[in-house]
């Protein structure tokens, strides 16, 4: 079992900026990508930003330009850079790994989510 810490949400004016970090811990061995998504009310989950093993990075389109994900100093440790964040950015962030247990490559673990809210 794969276990993600989430943390660096919070309150944050428009324009600001916050430090999203997630660390994976458990059966490490087993994690490949990781990434962060987010959920606000109402809405369906969308992908913020990922990266690869290998540190290759993809971003959404809502984020691109603003938001950095990177690959830290523990192998399954990752932040997301949030920058000149907007109302818009208003969600619950979820950290995901990305694995291949069971034979198929897939977002099989989550964090339980840290929330971002940004106001005027």
């Amino acid at each position: 079992q794969v276990h993600l810490s989430e943390s660096g949400g919070g309150l944050v004016q428009t324009g600001g900026s916050l430090r999203l970090s997630c660390a994976a811990s458990g059966n490490t061995h087993s994690v490949y990508g990781m990434g962060w998504f987010r959920q606000a009310p109402g809405k369906e989950r969308e992908e913020v930003a990922t990266i690869s093993c290998s540190g290759q990075p993809s971003y959404g389109d809502a984020v691109k330009g603003r938001f950095t994900i990177s690959r830290v100093n523990a192998l399954y440790t990752i932040h997301l850079e949030m920058n000149n964040l907007q109302p818009e950015d208003t969600a619950v962030y979820y950290c995901a790994a990305e694995t291949a247990d069971g034979g198929y490559w897939h977002w099989g673990h989550w964090g339980q989510g840290t929330r971002v809210t940004v106001s005027s």
